[in-house]
């Protein structure tokens, strides 16, 4: 379970506080694939740093229980400077999961090649998301939280991700930004829509979508 409680982020933006935020409280079901949808700048992004604890909150808590992966897709858990099998390495260790195993998956699965064993800070924005992407995969989380990673890489890329992300389905839950409505109705039951701050929730995905879309126009 995720449960947010008076939950505000704001940054100063050229002198002006800008609220992304606002009071938001909500408990987030367990074991729901939930899709979560806002125009560009909504903060959607931010708000799955929240949840993963890799940003706090202005004010305000977020509860989490259950083991819940960082932002997929981003490469903020990643270090530069280190090569990507070492990266691999050391979240193995972090998360309590076989280095050898994980690594072993990893490789197979980002089919970066000898990117693989260089610095991340000679990776494309691509390699990124197929590294972070293969990396969380390889470890069993109670959360999945999905940004745009589906999308990455070729088309033989993006089915390989589709059909392993739908397995860690079958036993977890998830929160997935995607720009992809077919996306969010293939991976998603429940929604969440993001608008000025705050946050709705819809037990169907397509009057999340629905919602989402009369907001845009």
């Amino acid at each position: 379970m995720i449960e947010l409680e008076n939950v505000f982020k704001g940054y100063w933006v050229r002198g002006e506080y800008r609220i992304v935020i606002d009071d938001l409280s909500i408990v987030i079901p367990p074991k729901h694939s939930l899709g979560l949808l806002g125009r560009n700048g909504a903060g959607k992004s931010t708000l799955l740093q929240l949840i993963a604890g890799t940003m706090q909150p202005s004010s305000g808590r977020v509860i989490r229980t259950g083991d819940i992966s960082w932002p997929i897709g981003s490469a903020n858990s990643f270090h530069r400077d280190m090569t990507g099998m070492q990266n691999t390495r050391f979240l193995a260790r972090a998360y309590g999961v076989d280095s050898d195993d994980l690594v072993a998956f990893v490789e197979d699965f980002a089919d970066i090649g000898k990117h693989f064993h260089m610095p991340l800070r000679t990776y494309s924005s691509g390699m990124k998301s197929r590294l972070s992407f293969g990396v969380a995969m390889g470890i069993p989380f109670d959360t999945y939280l999905i940004d745009e990673v589906t999308g990455a890489g070729d088309a033989a890329f993006r089915k390989k991700s589709k059909a392993v992300f739908k397995a860690r389905m079958a036993q977890a839950g998830s929160i997935m930004i995607s720009h992809s409505m077919g996306d969010m109705r293939n991976f998603c039951d429940s929604g969440l829509v993001l608008h000025d701050g705050r946050l709705e929730y819809f037990d169907d995905i397509e009057e999340a979508i629905t919602r989402h879309q009369d907001l845009l126009k």
